[in-house]
């Protein structure tokens, strides 16, 4: 099975693509997505690249920009080129599903005017696990 699920801030604006040959569009980001724990205490993060096609990729230009954070669903998509006479090896993300979980800089509204929803985990309140039922 290949399924991958992130949630992480774009580090960038989506980058639109013209229609390829068959009349597909598609539109590349990347996301940041931290790691759970590190031994020496310091945040880090992953940086992944994404893709998404056809209207997915239309609402992620028209919609997101730089610091936005999102919720992917998909799959890993591998590919390789060769530069300078070295072959690379690459990863992508291929995004089934983009949710759009807040804008950058706690804004509201898309660029369209429309109510973007806020579901941001930062809203969630902290419970000790001493009140917890079990």
């Amino acid at each position: 099975m290949n399924k991958v699920f992130l949630i992480g801030r774009l580090t960038q604006d989506p980058q639109a693509s013209t229609p390829t040959e068959g009349g597909h569009t598609y539109c590349r980001f990347s996301i940041a997505v931290n790691r759970n724990f590190s031994r020496d205490g310091d945040n880090r993060a992953d940086f992944i690249n994404i893709i998404t096609w056809d209207a997915l990729a239309s609402n992620c230009v028209k919609y997101l920009v730089k610091g936005s954070q999102v919720a992917v669903t998909g799959s890993i998509q591998t590919g390789s080129y060769e530069r300078d006479g070295v072959r690379r090896q690459t990863f992508d993300i291929r995004a089934d599903q983009v949710e759009f979980l807040s804008r950058a800089n706690g804004s509201q509204q898309g660029q369209t005017g429309a109510p973007v929803k806020d579901q941001t985990i930062d809203t969630l309140k902290v419970v000790d696990d001493d009140d917890m039922p079990f």
